[in-house]
């Protein structure tokens, strides 16, 4: 006799709320405007350009880290976490910004960095100035070496941006930092840490954020006696094996205590793992019931241009969210990755990840991003945009070594050190830089491109056939049609090889369906009822459309 196997209940999803089918606008705010001219992008400069985001469509918008914070890798290293950063405004701005957005129907999702502090954190700052034994080194990782004289790392952890993971200070002790040296690890098993970000919470939930966007959300927990990984381990902050410091169990009670604090307040305020897991099922369980309301699909963003896998993806991701009862979330760019203009178009290996660019034909590329965007943004679920993916911005892939900025460029191992390709301040007017991005006359602090012109807001605005259009038109009727809004309700239609076709329904209202052309050929796809929107233009006949490659169409069945 065999084993039965018993799949896991399905949990009931509650009433639909406004996080399960949101649209996310993300904003890396030194690149998005800048309102006083020092090259940097800030929060008054955010909060001028709130009618452009209302009049896109989305339904909020994710800051990365405004911060007090030396910068040593782009606000990721917070000093303070109630305070703004001068290069971005002040506390004051923070507080317009989100009454403004509030004011324009937007919801506002504000980074937090709970894995790691800035080193130049007056707790980190404490600990170093008051040697072996102070209280404050148990509220970080500090360790004796090994070796005869401790001058060997406690353990052979690396870097996720090279080297080793451990830094020695001057009176021998070592300290954990899973990124950069100035990034020191805190230890959330001391009650100091867990106390602090309670109160750090509030700190933003009082002045009227929309929720959180949690970095490094699986990293907080290492295992107990900090074990080696041995020279077979696998493991990377990309989740590509189990390790003994990213996704651990002891994180969930963690999100346990965080959901009350945000359950306690009106409007359902939510956060988001940033959660790099070995599989699906343990990105699930980041998002039971009692935890955090989203978790980031790295799986899907990584899945190549492939009608069988991006279906197999799809699929796995709503089977995987349907077991807790959260919604599947989907994103193909943000700062830490290719933008999705080039990295679909990449074939080498290691590619698909996005992580070291490469250029590409830029018709080509545009072509199938848009096909892209136009197949997520129809998928249930919340979407996440990345700022500039709305005008088709290319990844920039010759940005001279002079002028990068990420921690990584420069170290020999861990990452590529290529993430300032996507960060590039984005166009708004103009035919030259900083196109509108600050005032004339001044330089953005990474440079861009002479062909951005053609494709800033005010060039696209309007043209019919331009990528703004396209995506105000995909958003609109995202929003209108009701038969999109269930975050669970996709059913496959049968389609020719390296075609992708699925319907979405809700009684009493027309059939939404999307057909998307992944292969290399014109396919024809018959006319299924009322074209609604085309990332490309269709061929073909009154009774039978020719849909050509790289191409996504939506149809009102």
């Amino acid at each position: 006799m065999t084993d039965q196997l018993t799949a896991p209940p399905t949990v009931e999803a509650s009433p639909a709320s406004w996080w399960r089918n949101a649209v996310i606008y993300q904003i890396y705010p030194r690149s998005f405007a800048d309102s006083n001219g020092d090259g940097i992008g800030d929060l008054p400069g955010i909060l001028t350009r709130l009618p452009y985001l209302r009049d896109l469509g989305v339904d909020a918008v994710w800051l990365s880290p405004f911060y007090a914070s030396p910068q040593a890798d782009a606000g990721y290293d917070v000093s303070d976490y109630r305070t703004v950063d001068p290069i971005f405004g002040t506390v004051t701005d923070a507080e317009k910004l989100i009454a403004g957005a509030h004011e324009h129907g937007l919801r506002v999702i504000v980074d937090l960095v709970p894995n790691h502090s800035s080193d130049q954190h007056d707790w980190f700052k404490r600990a170093l100035a008051e040697g072996p034994g102070s209280p404050f080194r148990d509220r970080y990782h500090f360790r004796p070496g090994k070796g005869e004289n401790g001058e060997l790392p406690p353990n052979d952890w690396p870097s996720i941006f090279g080297g080793p993971a451990w830094t020695r200070v001057e009176d021998g002790e070592w300290y954990l930092h899973l990124f950069a040296a100035e990034q020191p690890d805190f230890n959330w098993e001391h009650p100091a840490v867990r106390d602090e970000f309670k109160t750090i919470l509030r700190f933003w939930l009082d002045l009227g954020v929309d929720g959180f966007r949690v970095d490094v959300a699986h990293g907080l927990v290492k295992e107990d006696g900090l074990p080696d990984v041995g020279e077979h381990a696998e493991w990377h902050l990309l989740g590509v094996g189990e390790s003994p410091c990213f996704d651990r169990d002891g994180v969930h009670e963690i999100y346990r205590e965080w959901r009350k604090i945000l359950d306690e307040y009106p409007g359902e305020r939510i956060a988001v793992a940033e959660a790099w897991a070995p599989n699906l099922a343990r990105v699930a369980d980041y998002v039971r019931a009692d935890e955090l309301h989203q978790a980031f699909n790295f799986s899907y963003l990584g899945t190549a241009w492939d009608a069988a896998a991006q279906r197999r993806m799809i699929d796995e991701s709503l089977a995987a969210m349907r077991q807790v009862g959260a919604p599947t979330t989907w994103t193909l760019s943000n700062h830490d990755v290719v933008r999705h203009t080039n990295r679909l178009l990449q074939t080498g290996e290691g590619e698909v990840a996005g992580r070291r660019p490469t250029a590409v034909d830029p018709v080509a590329g545009l072509r199938r991003a848009r096909a892209a965007s136009a197949l997520m943004l129809a998928l249930p679920g919340s979407a996440y945009l990345y700022q500039g993916e709305e005008l088709g911005l290319p990844e920039v892939v010759d940005l001279p070594p002079e002028v990068r900025q990420d921690p990584a460029f420069h170290r020999a191992t861990g990452q590529d050190g290529y993430r300032d390709g996507c960060r590039v301040p984005i166009p708004w007017s103009g035919d030259t830089a900083p196109y509108g991005f600050g005032p004339d006359g001044g330089d953005s602090w990474l440079p861009q491109p002479a062909s951005w012109a053609q494709l800033s807001v005010a060039a696209q605005t309007g043209v019919p056939d331009s990528t703004l259009e396209l995506y105000r038109t995909a958003l609109a009727v995202r929003r209108g049609n009701p038969a999109l809004a269930p975050t669970d309700n996709l059913r496959w239609v049968p389609a020719p090889d390296g075609v992708l076709v699925f319907e979405r329904a809700v009684e009493g209202q027309p059939v939404f369906r999307c057909t998307v052309n992944m292969s290399d050929r014109p396919v024809a796809v018959g006319r299924p009822g009322e074209l609604l929107l085309s990332s490309g233009s269709l061929e073909g006949t009154p009774v039978d459309v020719v849909l050509p490659p790289d191409t996504t169409a939506w149809w009102s069945v």
